[in-house]
């Protein structure tokens, strides 16, 4: 329903082999003439470099999630996807990931994510929580909100869409409550 109603230029897939549902869909791609890409490094977007941490092969799906570093006017942010604790781990051994300023909470603030010993590295300013309200899964965890109780929160099922823009070098923070 995506691809035939808004235009895509392009789509990065996570590490890994592809499934049935991603065969279809590179199946769809194709046939609209949409490039397709994985095993990115970095990703040059107006001369910001996004780079792509998460180049390990793991056992399962969400630990080989796409997870984005980027830096724009000295604000360095951290998207985990669907990142567990071992993605973590091998994370902080590899970068230097220290003050954090926006974080995407891994894995919509589960307990399987953001583990106490990599938010105390990392130290992030803001986190963010894609979580929908009155889930099944009673995301985000007590333990994760917890560990991240030192980064002003915002959560998308109270907070509604939150946008992080930079203006003059300034970042700003607004919400559009649900």
């Amino acid at each position: 329903n995506l691809i035939n109603n808004v235009k895509i230029e392009n789509v990065i897939f996570n590490n890994g082999t592809y499934n049935e549902l991603e065969i279809n869909f590179i199946n769809t791609l194709e046939k609209q003439g949409v490039k397709y890409f994985n095993n990115l490094k970095y990703l040059n977007v107006n001369e910001n470099y996004m780079y792509f941490l998460n180049n390990n092969l793991y056992d399962n799906e969400n630990d080989n999630s796409l997870v984005l570093y980027f830096k724009i006017n000295d604000y360095k942010f951290l998207f985990m996807g669907d990142a567990g604790v071992n993605v973590e781990n091998d994370l902080i051994k590899k970068y230097n990931l220290k003050n954090i300023d926006v974080l995407k909470v891994g894995h919509h603030g589960s307990k399987i994510s953001s583990g106490k010993n990599f938010i105390d590295v990392i130290k992030p300013k803001y986190s963010i929580i894609s979580v929908g309200k009155n889930n099944i899964y009673n995301h985000p965890n007590e333990e994760v909100l917890n560990n991240l109780s030192n980064s002003l929160i915002f959560r998308t099922d109270i907070n509604g869409s939150v946008m992080f823009k930079i203006d003059n070098g300034l970042l700003n923070i607004s919400n559009y409550e649900p």
